[in-house]
């Protein structure tokens, strides 16, 4: 099968520098394009009315996401994708993968796995969501054994 449209999940991760470096392997074998795609959990503002450590109350969100596009470009250009193909979305990790996915027309996703073992398994993963749910082929790639 060859792939045109390649979408690798990125999460900063030693599993995630390893789907990258597969993301661009096969994009290079297939002449395809690579988009990166890092998504940001939203972080609820700190509420201290329930006497949370915090002295004042904070929402982070846009700082964490402004930090991640920061990062995330330097991972982008040295990996050689272009500015259009790299998107920071704010959500949950495995409905943005899969909606990103969707709306750029991705025949192939690329995302690292922690090869999470027991209450791991159990509450599930990012990867496998995305594996059952996504509408094109997904490749796990797993990191470093933990």
């Amino acid at each position: 099968m060859t792939y045109k449209h390649i979408l690798v999940a990125f999460d900063f991760s030693d599993s995630g520098e390893k789907a990258l470096q597969k993301a661009n392997e096969l994009a290079g074998h297939d002449r395809a394009k690579l988009y990166i795609l890092h998504v940001v959990e939203y972080l609820p503002p700190v509420d201290t009315s329930f006497g949370a450590v915090s002295p004042f109350e904070v929402d982070l969100t846009d700082q964490v996401v402004e930090s991640a596009k920061s990062r995330l470009a330097a991972v982008a250009e040295k990996a050689g994708v272009p500015e259009d193909q790299r998107w920071v979305e704010l959500g949950s990790p495995k409905l943005e993968i899969i909606r990103v996915a969707e709306e750029m027309g991705a025949d192939l996703i690329v995302v690292g796995t922690h090869g999470r073992h027991g209450f791991g398994l159990l509450l599930g993963s990012t990867a496998s969501s995305v594996v059952n749910h996504a509408l094109c082929d997904v490749l796990s790639v797993r990191g470093k054994d933990e």
